[in-house]
């Protein structure tokens, strides 16, 4: 089931998308798309998308999933470097692939527009009946993580990483055949592709996309395609909360929101209380594909954790050196798996970075946390090239904020650091507060000294209306330094 940006709904049988899957299959054939060829998809949210990741992988081809909000120039690098044979798009953005001598296929195609039209090809041909032979190590997809110092990495998937990821997710989150999951998140992210998509089609549960995210609607449009389980970040949950509340919205069918990064208490509360809905911080991420930490489904110990073990991962905190650390001190996030099956192959052309990441099938994740000695729960602390170094002391960027995000009057923070020739690095804290609320930075200041150790304390505070952000809503915080 799918909703597009105008509200106008498609709905598929799994025979149907089967069939539709078949043609689209037949026309990659018949232009000449082979096993291991690589094939392009620059597509919002939709039933296009879904039918061309099944036809491109049924075929043995290996699908390149990209964000529409890509600018030409980062286009360029990922068609080139992924070698792709063919794109697969829409009219709007034909521009940003017409410097290379490819084929194109159209969808949602208007009267009118020049060009192959990808719908209008399948009602002319017959599903592909003759299906090259796969093996479960065949690669599948390459999924590109966003560069903010470089260049994306392009994460080489396997059709057994995508079968580990449906088995596990779909025993762990609980689905069942009533269930539908709803994916607002942009599809060519791991997100919607591990956690939703895959475990649903394993469960033979059903699925429910939107085009777009909306804060304003997103409990309305899961009570309209009657979804029972989503995914989101922290960052889209604060935007709902932001919304205007609807009393009628607390009256909808999702039992679970899975979401990664860390709520306030006052947030988490928030929305349970609106919604009537479990929420459950795990911990993953497009290397490690399943997730290898997660908050129980049931007897919740503490939202603010990212849980324990799951999905059959073994995870260990390491220090720089590689040795696992003691219980109750930071390290690095650590997870065991073989690659190519629970993890991630290798970086597509970028053997140094592979060899980096992956030792002795342990995938280093470049996260730090630490382990609560009583519960043996696993908390986030921060990514470790956000770890800041003032005068010799080390300190994490979301001990910082999560002490900033606690003041009645903020909504979110952000704290970044930049060079000082004094005390190696001096920290900024960006703030966007609540809505009809006032702040001085002293008042901050001063409510950070009460309740930080002193070389922790932010030397400056910054007020604004939003932080850059990625697609799934993720703090750029490479793009804050410019604002010094």
């Amino acid at each position: 089931m799918v909703e597009d940006k105008d509200g106008d709904v498609e709905k598929l049988t799994y025979q149907e998308f089967h069939e539709q899957v078949g043609k689209l299959a037949q026309i990659l054939n018949k232009r000449g798309i082979k096993k291991g060829d690589k094939v392009l998809l620059h597509l919002p949210n939709g039933s296009a998308f879904m039918k061309s990741w099944f036809a491109i992988l049924s075929i043995g081809a290996v699908m390149v999933p990209t964000n529409i909000l890509s600018p030409k120039e980062e286009i360029k690098y990922l068609v080139s470097h992924s070698e792709s044979k063919l794109i697969i798009t829409e009219k709007a953005y034909e521009d940003k692939f017409l410097s290379f001598q490819l084929p194109l296929l159209f969808s949602r195609l208007e009267t009118g527009q020049e060009g192959t039209w990808l719908e209008g090809e399948m009602e002319k041909v017959a599903p592909l009946i003759d299906f090259p032979d796969l093996a479960t190590q065949d690669e599948a997809a390459i999924l590109y993580t966003s560069g903010t110092t470089s260049k994306p990495k392009g994460v080489v998937l396997t059709h057994q990483n995508y079968l580990h990821t449906g088995k596990q997710m779909a025993q762990t989150l609980g689905y069942q055949q009533e269930d539908r999951v709803l994916i607002v998140l942009p599809m060519f992210h791991g997100n919607g592709q591990y956690y939703m998509a895959m475990p649903a089609l394993y469960a033979g549960a059903s699925i429910a996309i939107t085009e777009n995210f909306s804060a304003t609607n997103y409990i309305k449009q899961a009570k309209r395609l009657k979804a029972t389980v989503g995914s989101l970040f922290s960052a889209p949950i604060k935007m709902i909360l932001k919304k205007k509340y609807d009393s009628e919205d607390v009256m909808n069918p999702l039992r679970l929101v899975i979401y990664a990064q860390s709520l306030t208490n006052q947030q988490y509360e928030d929305f349970l209380t609106k919604y009537q809905v479990q929420l459950r911080q795990l911990y993953g991420m497009t290397e490690t594909i399943a997730i290898p930490l997660m908050n129980p489904i049931e007897n919740l110990q503490d939202h603010v954790s990212i849980g324990k073990e799951a999905c059959g991962y073994s995870v260990v905190l390491r220090d720089e050196e590689g040795r696992e650390v003691a219980t109750g001190e930071e390290g690095e996030i650590t997870v065991y798996g073989e690659p190519g099956i629970t993890i991630m192959k290798e970086y597509y052309k970028n053997p140094s970075a592979t060899e980096e990441t992956i030792r002795d099938n342990w995938l280093y994740t470049g996260d730090m946390a630490k382990i609560d000695e009583t519960s043996g729960l696993f908390y986030f602390v921060d990514r470790k090239k956000d770890m800041m170094k003032r005068s010799g002391e080390n300190i994490a960027a979301g001990e910082v904020e999560a002490v900033i995000n606690e003041h009645n009057a903020v909504f979110e923070s952000a704290v970044i650091s930049v060079p000082d020739p004094v005390y190696e690095e001096a920290i900024h804290a960006f703030v966007i507060l609540k809505e009809n609320r006032e702040l001085i930075p002293d008042e901050l200041l001063e409510w950070c000294r009460e309740r930080l150790a002193k070389f922790k304390v932010p030397q400056e505070f910054h007020f604004t209306e939003d932080f850059p952000r990625t697609s799934v809503g993720k703090i750029q915080k490479q793009q804050m330094k410019k604002w010094i």
